[in-house]
């Protein structure tokens, strides 16, 4: 009995099988795709992108999970972009937005609404005060540009449990006084690269330098070795975080928060040593 017929047969087969992954392949290549974020990282040798290489938001002070008494302080993070206020367009910077107990928008190309369930930024803020009655919740930050449309760029969603609402605490006991922040690398704390240095501004507004907006202002980062030029990065982009690679040895960190306007030193954090093993 012969078997060519068979083997004739299933060539066919595995010939029209991979015509057919070659068409799928093909029309998946030129299927749309949602645009990708692009990122605005500092300019200096020792700044590399974040190990997941994507544009997103965060709260950097709020746990998904956690049960909280109100109200509460939420501080906003961001990475890979920088902060602009409302009505002011500067590279791919934006302004944060808290969605309380609301999905993300269906349409990314409306601008998101004026309501309670959605609270604009866009003075360039970095933290609010939260007060919620007693029950289960979900907020998001999304980034929008000038006119409030949302960028692909936008935190998880953190849940969390409010037990108890305290009445009479003012917004101002709560936030301090007017300061900046390094809030990582810890001090003495040994680090391998890239390490992330994350700032906080409380009290001030950030903005991009480009549209020099006053009473605003941006981080600048000084790092010092010994024997050693210090080295200056600035986050004129209105970035609060970025992700060195510096070369093994000891340093100590500080950050200067400087005005758009006129280029002054408006606040600073204390200085932090870590070493790169």
């Amino acid at each position: 009995m012969s078997v060519y017929p068979r083997r004739c047969a299933s060539l066919r087969k595995i010939l029209a099988l991979a015509c057919l992954v070659f068409s799928m392949g093909a029309a998946l290549a030129q299927a749309p795709t949602a645009p990708a974020e692009q990122g605005e990282l500092p300019t200096h040798k020792w700044v590399v992108p974040p190990p997941n290489w994507a544009p997103e938001a965060y709260f950097s002070n709020l746990k998904d999970g956690a049960t909280l008494e109100s109200p509460f302080v939420a501080r906003f993070g961001l990475s890979m972009r920088g902060i602009v206020p409302a009505g002011h367009s500067a590279g791919h910077a934006g302004h944060h937005h808290l969605l309380i107990n609301q999905p993300l928008p269906l349409d990314f190309r409306k601008p998101l609404p004026f309501t309670e369930q959605y609270i604009h930024f866009g003075k360039g803020q970095m933290e609010t005060v939260v007060d919620l009655p007693p029950g289960s919740y979900t907020l998001r930050l999304v980034l929008a540009d000038q006119g409030h449309i949302p960028f692909f760029v936008y935190s998880k969603p953190l849940r969390f449990m409010v037990s108890k609402q305290n009445k009479g605490v003012a917004p101002a006991s709560l936030l301090g006084t007017p300061r900046i922040e390094m809030l990582s690398p810890a001090d003495k704390s040994a680090q391998v690269p890239p390490l992330r240095i994350q700032l906080h501004a409380s009290g001030y507004n950030v903005a991009h330098a480009a549209p020099k907006l006053a009473e605003t202002g941006h981080f600048r980062l000084v790092l010092e070795r010994p024997g050693q030029k210090a080295e200056l990065i600035e986050l004129d982009g209105g970035q609060t975080e970025l992700w060195l690679h510096p070369p093994k040895g000891s340093y100590t960190a500080r950050a200067e928060f400087v005005n758009n306007g006129d280029g002054r030193t408006m606040a600073g954090t204390k200085p932090v040593a870590f070493s790169v093993p």
